[in-house]
């Protein structure tokens, strides 16, 4: 039990720090700090012994050793002179491999990184004291700073986890960390289907001789393969027999090899009175995507730095450190968990063709894209390219990712690059009048593959607010008709209606007037359950089965007015918590009949009404259904649930599910970053193999390149960068140097200067990204 009786006042000038832990992000902060303040005394205390190591070797990028120079070079000289470097990274699966250069890592001993953070310490004047497993902080009441440094299962942190707010959630995935004796050129990536399921060897030599192989499996491959927890003898005979291959007669070394799922490790805070977090027991990140060593000593940084600037006041220092450093590490773990969610889902990465697949390992993280890897090695990129191309039966294999057509039933889109529905909100009675022309027909002009209409209301009360677009009247049939023809004479974008009812979710105000205010005059809402949007909106009534009979008949209506009016496609609104999606969610759809409680029951009104919309839109032409793939919020719509959807809507007859995620409750906590949406789209276009739409924080054509190639999603829709840039596909066409048949011959004149200047564009930017490359730290 460790007990903190004794915590000394905080604001005098730190004179004694006691690090616990003796690790190398420990031992780092021991080393830099002692070199700025050479007066403090600071002892690190270490269960083991000097010479213990668990694990085999650690892996840093040039980015993190061009740090470790700046801040103290003789440290750095020492790790470099034992490290092994490599520019390479091979991904080989089952007997194929592709080698992509331009990488650049070090791998060192932890066992020799420990002994020359040690030696380092000595130099400065750091006390060591090994074998001494600290359980009462009581004797270290003279501490002004108390770093907490004791790895994953830190024992400090453990007691003060109510403090510190500490979650750890173990996830899904088996691995176990080996060593062997067979030589590597570069960091390779080697799976390997079996009958068990997919493996994957993580692995890099970090001393000549020696090299790191890191197995890893789904726990259902772990459980039919037989492996046993803490059986390493059995362990390395079966993962020897499935990788004989690769080891090519070398043998497997242990060390504590005991199989493990990662522990995913947060503190919503970093520190205690003169307690602080670092290391593993404050975060920890996925081997997949680094060190957490790197991630440790990177963070040993932000501690000495905020701790050397704030000597006369321990809480400012905290304060600094965690403001400095949290924003990076919560960046690295969502990377970390992206990709490590990637490993997860093996089994349905692996059916993928092999270039796409590796192109996948490499981009799984959603850091790396498609241009990132053509500086690196466009040799590769090219070879990603043209298989990609090959399969989509491209006769020209260097056409980019994006501007491959797309077919859906008898509809083929030039691109895959769409709009997204947005709504503009000033429809007059439901009729889109001439600023809906010109939105629309500009943006077709622009030369998108699709574009998709804001919802559009199947009734008067199916309206989220007065300006929405309908399609339930003739001059509502005939102002759509007008766009539709001018787009079909003029150019060769395909349209889509969105078809939607707003539910609970209706009678507000235009969002510019405020977020969900309720109009004055509202008309009734209904939906699955009578649960309001939030506690400033009016509460819906529970439909009955007349009003279910009622909306069926309004949608029906409005495939037949859709197809009168000249659309190409329908797609469904059953996302954002709106009507039908307020049946599939659990958190919107609380019923007690036969509409509510499992996801069965919760998709049959959906889905009567998709079966409705299907028979009457004319089969040739396609249905999209547009679905929320997460809640954002507990107790929310399952990953299980959500591909029951999908797979429902497949066998119904849908053609492409648009895979959106949240507003199904104001309280959601969404996760959002750059393609943030397409790990949801990921899953159901490789589990339930229907084609899929993906949205969400998408900006420029590298990225729609980068999501497409991967096999994440098969068109990618833009929203807010078409509103201001209703060229993007213009200038993205210009940016690739790819010219488009679709030109009208009155811009025609202006493809020659807009090219010239994207492709300087282009030259610049990428000499940019050249020049920002860290220096290669590898030895002459």
């Amino acid at each position: 039990m460790i007990n903190t009786d004794i915590i000394p006042a905080l604001g005098t000038n730190v004179r004694k720090i006691t690090v616990i832990g003796g690790g190398p992000g420990g031992l780092y902060f021991a080393i830099l700090t002692k070199k700025a303040m050479p007066d403090c005394q600071i002892d690190v205390y270490e269960r083991n012994k000097s010479d213990d190591s668990f694990g085999f070797g650690v892996v840093f990028s040039d980015e993190t050793l061009s740090e470790f120079l700046t801040r103290d070079p003789k440290s750095y000289d020492l790790i470099r002179s034992k490290f092994a470097y490599w520019d390479d990274l091979d991904v080989a699966r089952d007997g194929e491999i592709v080698r992509i250069t331009g990488n650049g890592f070090c791998g060192c001993s932890r066992k020799t990184l420990l002994q020359l953070l040690q030696q380092r310490c000595t130099e400065v004047g750091v006390n060591l004291h090994f074998e001494h497993n600290i359980d009462d902080l009581s004797q270290f009441d003279n501490a002004d700073i108390i770093v907490a440094c004791d790895g994953i299962g830190s024992a400090i942190r453990t007691q003060f986890a109510t403090d510190f707010r500490t979650k750890v959630e173990l996830k899904k995935n088996r691995f176990v960390w080996l060593g062997s004796t067979k030589p590597l050129d570069a960091f390779t990536y080697f799976f390997r289907t079996t009958t068990f399921g997919t493996f994957v060897a993580h692995t890099y030599q970090y001393q000549e001789g020696m090299s790191t192989w890191i197995f890893e499996c789904s726990d259902a491959t772990w459980q039919n393969a037989g492996f046993e927890v803490t059986n390493e003898e059995d362990t390395i005979s079966k993962i020897a027999e499935i990788f004989k291959e690769e080891l090519e007669g070398h043998g497997l070394i242990s060390n504590k090899s005991h199989w493990r799922q990662f522990p995913h490790v947060t503190n919503e805070k970093w520190y205690k009175d003169n307690i602080v977090l670092l290391g593993d027991a404050k975060a920890t990140a996925h081997y997949s995507i680094g060190s957490g060593t790197k991630l440790a000593m990177e963070c040993a940084i932000g501690l000495s730095d905020a701790v050397v600037a704030n000597q006369n006041d321990v809480t400012a220092a905290f304060e600094q450190y965690e403001k400095a450093r949290r924003n990076r590490v919560e960046m690295i773990q969502y990377a970390a968990n992206v990709s490590l969610e990637w490993f997860e889902n093996m089994d349905r990465h692996i059916k993928h063709p092999f270039y796409q697949f590796a192109f996948g390992v490499m981009t799984r993280a959603k850091k790396v894209t498609y241009e990132n890897l053509r500086l690196r090695d466009k040799s590769f990129t090219d070879k990603v390219l043209a298989e990609f191309n090959t399969f989509q039966q491209s006769q020209n294999t260097n056409t980019p990712a994006a501007f491959t057509p797309f077919s859906l039933r008898e509809m083929t889109l030039q691109n895959r690059i769409a709009m997204s529905a947005m709504g503009q909100y000033c429809a007059e009675n439901g009729i889109v009048n001439d600023w809906h022309f010109t939105h629309y027909t500009s943006r077709a002009l622009s030369g998108l593959g699709l574009l998709i209409t804001e919802m559009t209301a199947v009734s008067e009360i199916g309206r989220i607010t007065k300006g929405d677009a309908g399609i339930y009247t003739k001059k509502q049939v005939l102002s759509w008709k007008k766009i539709n023809d001018f787009i079909h004479q003029y150019t060769q974008c395909k349209i889509g209606i969105q078809l939607g009812h707003c539910g609970r979710k209706g009678a507000v105000l235009e969002p510019w007037k405020g977020a969900s205010i309720a109009l004055e005059n509202q008309w009734k809402l209904f939906a699955a359950s009578p649960i309001p949007f939030h506690e400033q909106t009016a509460i819906p009534r529970e439909m009955t089965l007349e009003d279910m009979d009622n909306i069926v008949s309004q949608f029906a209506t409005a495939a037949k007015n859709a197809n009168e009016a000249g659309f190409d496609m329908i797609e469904l609104q059953a996302h954002h918590g709106f009507l039908l999606a307020s049946f599939l969610s659990p958190l919107t759809n609380i019923r007690n009949d036969a509409f509510g409680g499992t996801i069965e029951n919760r998709l049959k009104f959906p889905l009567r009404v998709f079966n409705e919309i299907r028979n009457i839109f004319p089969k040739e032409k396609p249905i999209s259904v547009r679905i929320s793939a997460v809640d954002w919020a507990e107790n929310g719509i399952s990953e299980a649930d959500v591909l029951s959807i999908a797979i429902a809507f497949k066998n119904a007859g849908a053609d492409i599910i648009d895979v959106s995620t949240g507003n199904t409750v104001a309280y959601q906590k969404p996760q959002i970053g750059r393609m943030w949406q397409t790990p949801f789209s990921d899953t159901i276009r490789n589990t339930v193999e229907i084609p899929t739409i993906t949205a969400g924080f998408i900006q420029d054509i590298d990225q729609i390149n980068t999501i497409i190639l991967n096999g994440r999603a098969d068109i990618v829709a833009l929203g807010k960068p078409l509103l201001l840039d209703p060229n993007f596909v213009r200038n993205a066409q210009a940016y690739e140097g790819f010219e488009a048949n679709d030109i009208p011959v009155q811009y025609k004149g202006a493809i020659s200067p807009q090219y010239q200047l994207k492709a300087a564009e282009r030259k610049m930017n990428e000499g940019m990204k050249k020049a920002f490359k860290p220096d290669s730290h590898k030895k002459k």
